[in-house]
């Protein structure tokens, strides 16, 4: 690992650098033809943990890592401190932790690979992208779920939304690429006026340099995104698969297979040749500015 490898993995938290040491750690085991199941002997642990490590899903016990570089061959001092400091770093709680009071474990993992990724490109057919969202319109989503949530969670939840759409705006921000059926816009969330506030920010976020937006207009018909929203994300480190993320009502799923990943890929493609090319979102947002206008 690079020196500007562990410095990005650092500043975008705990959940790549476990992924980048993972990754470490499986390819000196497999160069040595260690099976899973005796490194997890070495550890006093099991086969199922040693895979969990290997793609950075639980956390590390520096005694652990040392003990598999040691069975793994690893001799080399500084070699061996720069994978333990990597994984003192791993276990560093990550910006979002002051959140974990209205942060669900199924989406804690997502903040982390999306401040990490170099490029995340997603589809939507409900809501306008996180990232994009104004406070009101995210004040206007978090809240439809009322009944189970208090006035202060729902503000919390806004202010975490809000403090994740600062990575668009870092010195090394990643490129965004969001599809959005014509729906998201034309669904009046928080109301007129809360839509016009919307609208106009989408507008300013398209001069953004590393912001894409494209919009599916109903004329399009049927796509390839009848499945519903997913998120690509995409990483700088060679190490680091991409992953698929989807958001169900009370989990989610995040996907690493190379089938999975080629067919969400070339989804995602086929929305982005079916959508307006992103020279007309401009257009497209400020006709439905006029017509919220004309509505009054």
């Amino acid at each position: 690992m690079t020196t500007a490898q562990s410095e990005s993995g650092a500043a975008s938290g705990p959940t790549v650098l476990r992924m980048l040491l993972g990754s470490q750690l499986r390819r000196l085991r497999e160069a040595k033809n260690i099976t899973r199941e005796t490194a997890g002997y070495e550890i006093r642990a099991s086969e199922s943990k040693i895979s969990r490590m290997e793609l950075g899903r639980v956390g590390f016990k520096e005694r652990d890592v040392a003990d598999l570089l040691s069975l793994y061959g690893v001799k080399d001092r500084a070699e061996r401190q720069s994978l333990l400091e990597l994984a003192r770093q791993a276990n560093s709680p990550g910006w979002w932790h002051r959140y974990n009071d209205v942060l669900s474990g199924w989406f804690s993992p997502y903040i982390g690979l999306e401040s990490a990724a170099a490029l995340i490109r997603t589809y939507e057919v409900q809501f306008v992208p996180g990232l994009l969202q104004t406070r009101e319109y995210a004040r206007a989503v978090v809240s439809l779920d009322q009944g189970r949530t208090s006035e202060e969670e729902v503000e919390r939840r806004v202010e975490l939304r809000m403090d994740r759409q600062q990575l668009l705006i870092r010195p090394d921000a990643p490129q965004l690429w969001a599809v959005v059926d014509e729906a998201v816009l034309r669904r009046p969330i928080g109301g007129a006026q809360v839509m016009r506030g919307q609208i106009a920010a989408l507008v300013e976020a398209t001069k953004l340099p590393n912001v894409r937006i494209q919009v599916i207009p109903f004329h399009a018909g049927g796509h390839a995104g009848a499945g519903g929203a997913f998120t690509l994300l995409r990483f700088a480190e060679q190490d680091l698969p991409d992953i698929v993320y989807m958001e169900q009502l009370t989990s989610a799923l995040y996907l690493d297979k190379r089938d999975d990943l080629d067919y969400y890929a070339a989804a995602m493609e086929r929305l982005c040749v079916e959508a307006d090319p992103p020279g007309r979102t401009g257009q497209i947002l400020e006709r439905i500015l006029a017509d919220l206008d004309a509505l009054g």
